[in-house]
């Protein structure tokens, strides 16, 4: 296992099955499925009416019970269309499928979490949240992941390491905001055990272990008038294929988006010249809280106010692992 794992993926890349599928399936159907799916229902109901207006009352049998029923299923499913869909979706919560042990252990792989779409609209996001985003298109690790128009195809979720004007840099597993070490009980460092991929279970690394995934230090710079991410060791930045000198097995120290990536020595070195820079406005940096299993803003940069979707408040399926988020 490297040190940072590409399947750890976001909210819309697993496979499940069942009733996962099913839930997953429903609060991810597009508006305009939606839109359809009501404006055929509108038709049905008013094709039936007719025929319950003109039916006289000594004339109502078991065909009249039954298109009696059927159009107030028809009611019964335009008003949850409009309502759910095209009110409280886009504005209020919406649900969302973890597929992967990015956020581990606080969202479970499989787990269905609500993100609040309104907290957004009155307040600004801010470190700490864990959030639902639609992450640029540097982010993707596949051009499958892409769709037609270059966007990727899927919703992340993280949490907020860095808000406007945040100073953020990492120093040998440690963030550091503004200067000040942050605690982060939630922070985990993991080994995958099992064969699935993505990876369904985990277990916490031993202190040993931990050393040889905090090598990596991290800094936001201005690289040629771009805020870029900067993963440096003392052997190299941004390097395409960062050398492991010491490290065992095939554990990478880090891992950099291909736009970001410095090609020779002399531009690393001048990346590493360069001063932290703090987040811009109007941008926000997000990692997982399984660091070393998570595909964030170090590799990838920052995100924009407007690809923030809504605030992970809390899981709630399954059952036994209902609680809320913080």
């Amino acid at each position: 296992m490297t040190a940072f794992n590409y399947w750890m993926l976001p909210i819309a890349q697993a496979q499940p099955a069942g009733t996962r599928e099913l839930v997953d399936g429903l609060a991810r159907t597009p508006l305009s499925h939606v839109v359809l799916f009501v404006a055929v229902l509108t038709i049905l109901r008013l094709a039936v009416v007719p025929y319950l207006r003109n039916t006289r009352i000594h004339l109502r049998s078991t065909p009249y019970a039954a298109a009696k029923f059927f159009n107030e299923m028809l009611d019964a499913f335009i008003y949850a269309g409009v309502f759910v869909f095209m009110v409280i979706r886009p504005f209020g919560v919406q649900a969302f499928l973890v597929p992967s042990g990015s956020m581990w252990p606080t969202l479970e792989v499989n787990d269905f979490i609500v993100a609040n779409k309104a907290v957004y609209r009155y307040s600004e996001p801010s470190a700490g949240d864990i959030i639902v985003f639609h992450p640029p298109a540097v982010a993707a690790i596949r051009h499958s992941d892409l769709d037609a128009d270059g966007e990727l195809k899927m919703d992340y979720v993280k949490r907020c390491i860095g808000a406007p004007g945040d100073l953020v840099e990492i120093k040998k597993g440690v963030v550091y905001r503004n200067g000040i070490a942050v605690p982060e009980p939630y922070k985990t460092y993991s080994d995958c055990i099992d064969q699935e991929e993505p990876c369904q279970s985990f277990r916490v690394v031993s202190d040993d272990a931990k050393k040889d995934l905090t090598l990596a230090n991290f800094k936001l710079v201005n690289y040629k008038g771009e805020v870029i991410p900067l993963n440096y060791t003392e052997l190299d930045a941004n390097a395409a294929d960062p050398r492991t000198d010491g490290l065992p097995g095939d554990k990478i120290p880090y891992h950099v988006a291909r736009k970001f990536q410095l090609s020779n020595s002399s531009e690393q070195k001048a990346a590493l010249s360069l001063p932290a820079q703090k987040v811009p406005p109007g941008h926000f940096l997000m990692m997982g809280d399984n660091r070393n299993n998570s595909h964030d803003g170090r590799v990838w940069g920052l995100i924009t106010r407007d690809e923030v979707i809504g605030k992970a408040e809390m899981v709630w399926w399954p059952f036994t692992h209902i609680h809320r988020l913080k």
